[in-house]
């Protein structure tokens, strides 16, 4: 179908349109996204995609992938630079938009988010001409280990910082040389919407890089269930991670999947208190919304009241509020959805005699705002412990010396992140050794090299993102054996 009109958001023009085949093309249904920041404020009637356009943008991906891979990676470098050099232009507008779509800080948006898509795209470029190939000899031959692009990608998205996320993913399929078709949560589709504006203009060829909007049990089972797709990359829940993974062992398509997690916090005795409570108290960013967060707080029991006496201090002095005022330090969450289902975690754990030391309820009734939330579980095995519940809402429990806290840091199914306060190196040694967990964190958090291998264990996903890991995974990997004295020529 032809092209919809462009919108305007809050002064900026979109396309509501999927991009397929490096133009817009609409659907005959749409769906509504709205504002978090005021349930009222339709932002637009995006295309609803289903297997018709996951079809057009797997047959276009599967058309541009002979020319995109016989690209050298300094050719295909050189549109990914340009693609960074473009989104490094844009950043206030993109930022703006993401806010009012998804609620994050703009602030945060402006200064540090939007602005790592663009360092995505141009690291991704970097480390493909940076490649050298494994060499080596061995029974008489000469060895070497070469990448090939892997073929047609999928790229399904989550609907919190969906921008860098979709680039964190995107980058290193398209600079390994595969083409891409992204799939944006449909909470937050338009920054994905801007992001293939900026591919128009970096003149990709048509086919390399396109993105189908709608929900997951029609465009997303669709693309995901096409056997041309070659790979798969996947960031959402546990349960549509299982369902994506049985489309993929149908197709015996390779699959990563970042799963969500439920990381501990742990603060040992000899840990600076005042840095590890404002630490904690960082948490409750954008509404608790952040999969690597450390929400279960496992204190050394001797310092317990200690710390949460400067856990609480830290934590009034957030600003619930509109996510584009600078002083706003918590979002709204996403959506109406999305807030009754923090609200039933924590009515369940009131009802199973969890404590809710304070917090538990709405900011105000006619918002999306929940307040900060600290609850003492009952056992360990409270649910409110166990399961993640992506709002803001920590736990609190004790712990008595250090076999205990591994034991309950290591005691959920998930495996995403950790994070440790503690003076002790030794300790921070020890602790890395021990915890179950994909990236661990001591005395800091969220401190990232795009180089270093992430990703979880358990629930919290299969396989590696970032560096070279990405790389590998986007690629398929031969041994090319020359029999030694074989003659050039």
């Amino acid at each position: 179908m032809s092209a919809s009109p462009r919108i305007d958001v809050d002064g900026v023009s979109i396309s509501p349109d999927h991009f397929i085949n490096g133009v817009r093309v609409s659907s005959e249904r749409t769906f509504e996204d709205r504002s978090p920041l005021d349930w009222t404020w339709k932002l637009a009637d995006v295309a609803r995609g289903d297997a018709r356009e996951a079809e057009l943008a797997v047959s276009a991906a599967s058309d541009a992938f002979t020319h995109w891979s016989a690209l050298s990676v300094v050719e295909r470098g050189a549109y990914l630079d340009r693609l960074a050099d473009l989104i490094d232009r844009d950043v206030e507008r993109i930022a703006h938009v993401e806010c009012l779509d998804m609620a994050m800080l703009e602030e945060s948006l402006r200064q540090r988010v939007i602005s790592r898509g663009a360092r995505n795209f141009r690291a991704y470029a970097e480390l493909a001409r940076d490649y050298r190939p494994r060499r080596w000899s061995s029974n008489g031959t000469q060895n070497t280990v070469l990448r090939m692009p892997a073929g047609p990608t999928v790229v399904i998205t989550p609907w919190n910082a969906p921008f860098m996320l979709s680039t964190w993913k995107c980058a290193p399929a398209l600079a390994a040389g595969n083409t891409v078709v992204l799939k944006p949560a449909e909470w937050s589709p338009l920054s994905c919407s801007m992001l293939m504006d900026l591919v128009s203009e970096a003149d990709f060829p048509p086919g390399v890089f396109n993105v189908v909007q709608g929900y997951g049990n029609e465009a997303g089972s669709s693309l995901v269930n096409d056997p041309r797709v070659r790979r798969i990359s996947f960031t959402g829940s546990p349960e549509t991670g299982r369902t994506i993974g049985e489309a993929a062992a149908t197709h015996l398509v390779p699959f990563t999947a970042e799963l969500g997690g439920k990381g501990p916090f742990m603060v040992f005795a000899d840990a600076d208190l005042d840095a590890a409570a404002l630490k904690a108290a960082v948490m409750y960013d954008d509404a608790g919304q952040v999969c690597l967060a450390g929400t279960r707080l496992l204190v050394d029991a001797s310092v317990r009241d200690q710390f949460v006496e400067r856990f609480e201090e830290a934590t009034r002095r957030h600003r619930l509020g509109d996510s584009r005022d600078p002083s706003t330090t918590i979002s709204p969450l996403i959506h109406p959805d999305h807030l009754a289902r923090v609200e039933g975690f924590v009515e369940r754990a009131r009802a199973n005699g969890d404590v809710v030391v304070f917090g538990g309820d709405r900011e105000r009734p006619d918002g999306l705002w929940y307040v900060p939330t600290l609850i003492e579980p009952r056992t360990n095995n409270s649910e409110i412990v166990q399961r993640e519940v992506f709002g803001p809402v920590l736990t609190l429990q004790t712990f008595s010396d250090e076999t205990e806290a591994v034991r309950l840091a290591n005691s959920t199914s998930y495996g995403l992140s950790a994070i440790v306060f503690t003076s002790s190196e030794a300790r921070a040694e020890r602790l890395g050794e021990q915890l179950r967990a994909g990236t661990i964190w001591v005395n800091c958090f969220l401190v990232r090299d795009l180089t270093a291998p992430f990703g979880g264990t358990g629930i919290s996903g299969i396989g590696r993102e970032g560096g070279d890991y990405a790389l590998d995974f986007y690629s398929d990997l031969k041994t090319l054996q020359i029999k030694e004295g074989t003659t050039h020529g």
